[in-house]
């Protein structure tokens, strides 16, 4: 007659197994398990355990086995099954890794699950289980680009400094223009979304004119100041610094962040900056407008009102925009920046290392 393997657990094992049995995020497979053992470790049969958990008298002295041989590595994954040996050869699956990363087809710019199936006469659905297996995507292709700017070191802890330790008794806005927004009208109207299906839109459009939006993100709040033009000359530049300077409280200092663009540099603005000396502009590096927090606001911009959105002329598009920095001042919520400049300095610094790498072969 078989003798139930007896268990017997410590504090600490016994703690391990309650917090799995009671755990919402272990698996169900893993819970049961757990409490097949704590069950056993009180010196209860197989019997008595399959009904109080439902299961069969079997299962419960598997699992009560597996534990008093192996411990909790012996529930936590089941025994490898049988089944029958892979049919693609190793040498075939290096192959399609090796043509995936570093060849291109003939007429293509990157390999297909088809265009490789034919070049290794394999099945697509063998090249799709390949390319999850190694995590090879070559349908995707992601863009970057790393800064030239001489003093990209300065200029970037001095703009991560502003986000991170802003100074006292000041504000510190982000700014930029989103210039050239349209304002499209459908020529068709499209049908709205229903159970089963989602809205329509006609792919084309008609061209109702332009207008750039001047925007201030106030880093400490995430509160807005917006105003639009129909152009974004130094001249509406100009204007639009005058109206932060107004709208700011006259005993606070002024920090304002912003790209490289001409108009900021204009001759014009660099002498009214001058005669209003509580204002400190601070450049970000060239060809890095991902440092410019109010580019984060002009994404939800575009991806909750301008995307979808349909206008008949340019007064329409610039009440849509007005209304949308309206309700987001209603309840501003800051876009908190997390990385110093020494994690991004170290990120720039590997990717010149393999950007550097490719240009020498």
């Amino acid at each position: 007659m078989r003798i139930a393997a007896a268990i017997e657990l410590d504090e600490e094992e016994q703690a391990l197994l309650k917090r799995l049995a009671r755990s919402r995020s272990t698996s169900v497979r893993l819970a049961e398990r757990s409490r097949i053992i704590l069950l056993a470790a009180q010196g209860k049969t197989n019997e008595t355990i399959a009904k109080e958990l439902a299961i069969s008298r079997q299962k419960a002295g598997r699992w009560r086995s597996r534990y008093s041989a192996h411990g909790l590595a012996g529930i936590e994954k089941d025994a490898p099954r049988p089944g029958r040996n892979p049919q693609i050869a190793e040498q075939t699956v290096e192959e399609v890794i090796t043509l995936t990363t570093q060849s291109q087809p003939e007429g293509a710019t990157h390999w297909s699950r088809r265009l490789m199936a034919q070049a290794m006469g394999i099945s697509e659905s063998s090249v799709g289980r390949i390319w999850k297996v190694h995590g090879l995507k070559p349908h995707l292709m992601k863009t970057f680009k790393l800064s030239n700017d001489k003093q990209f070191i300065e200029k970037l802890e001095d703009v991560v400094g502003l986000y991170l330790s802003p100074p006292e008794n000041a504000v510190v806005f982000s700014c930029d223009e989103k210039s050239q927004m349209q304002a499209l009208d459908r020529t068709q109207p499209g049908l709205p979304l229903k159970k089963g299906r989602c809205g329509t839109m006609t792919h084309d459009y008609k061209r109702n004119g332009t207008l750039t939006l001047f925007a201030a993100l106030n880093t400490l709040t995430g509160e807005v100041l917006g105003t639009c033009a129909e152009r974004h000359r130094h001249q509406e530049w100009l204007t639009f610094l005058k109206m932060l300077n107004k709208q700011t409280p006259a005993d606070k200092e002024i920090h304002i962040i912003c790209d490289n663009y001409a108009t900021h540099k204009h001759p014009k603005v660099r002498s009214w900056l001058r005669y209003h000396k509580r204002i400190h502009v601070h450049f970000t590096p060239t060809s890095a407008s991902w440092l410019n927090m109010v580019e984060r606001f002009f994404r939800e911009l575009t991806d909750k009102q301008l995307r979808r959105g349909v206008f008949t002329n340019v007064p329409e598009l610039e009440q849509a925009v007005l209304h949308f920095i309206d309700t987001h001042n209603k309840a501003p919520s800051p876009f908190i920046w997390t990385k110093s400049a020494s994690d991004i300095l170290e990120k720039v610094k590997r990717g010149r290392e393999k950007l550097n790498k490719l240009q020498s072969v």
